[in-house]
């Protein structure tokens, strides 16, 4: 097995299944033209985080990590007509190509993008006593992953499911004597994942166009 069988059974997957269209495919060009980094959810994953959203019938969604908008785009699609997705972006250059792409996809009436710290952005939220959200995605840096969790617990219900991205790191959560903070983050994202009382989860390994990684995934119990 190597990335190059890894990325063409990508590529046919999503030919076969997914069918990126107009938007999302403009989106990808433009978020490369901008130099952002390339590291947006693949195709097959960006639907796969749309039919979980429709399967769950999500009313609101909760994204923290923006970047340039792409899962963004294919979260909003499974939205309802009078659904909410507030999506949460540090960078300003990132936030500025993120509303342009999201507008170009018709969905600027649905989707909330906030600007600045999102530690802050939460806390925000929830000072506010925002309406607990029925889907939540974790995909921003990933040192601060276990705080995030905190949040994405305080702002859910009964029901809500919590989803993180790039949990494996190439297998790297293996080492607890990792000095890098990318990996001691998720280690202690997902163990406090798997000891939250209110929480049922589990994680799945993916290999593909991006690599070796993986999504973790849990249902808040109460």
């Amino acid at each position: 097995m190597n990335q190059d069988l890894w990325t063409s059974v990508d590529h046919f997957l999503t030919d076969t299944l997914v069918h990126p269209d107009q938007p999302l495919n403009e989106a990808v060009r433009a978020n490369a033209d901008a130099g952002l980094p390339a590291i947006d959810v693949a195709p097959n994953q960006g639907k796969f985080l749309h039919l979980l959203a429709r399967i769950h019938k999500a009313n609101r969604i909760l994204e923290v990590g923006t970047l340039g908008g792409y899962s963004t785009i294919w979260l909003a699609r499974a939205l309802p007509p009078d659904g909410t997705l507030i999506t949460l972006e540090l960078n300003p250059t990132h936030a500025s190509v993120a509303a342009a792409n999201i507008k170009r996809a018709g969905l600027s009436s649905l989707v909330d993008l906030r600007v600045g710290n999102a530690l802050e952005s939460l806390a925000t939220l929830h000072s506010q006593k925002a309406a607990p959200f029925d889907l939540i995605f974790l995909d921003a840096d990933k040192p601060n992953n276990p705080s995030y969790l905190e949040w994405a617990v305080k702002l859910s219900r009964p029901g809500t499911v919590i989803i993180g991205d790039n949990v494996i790191r190439d297998g790297a959560i293996l080492d607890p004597k990792s000095t890098d903070p990318a990996v001691s983050g998720t280690r202690t994202f997902l163990e406090r994942f798997g000891d939250n009382p209110r929480l049922d989860a589990t994680a799945l390994q993916t290999v593909g166009s991006k690599g070796y990684d993986g999504f973790a995934i849990a249902i808040v119990t109460s």
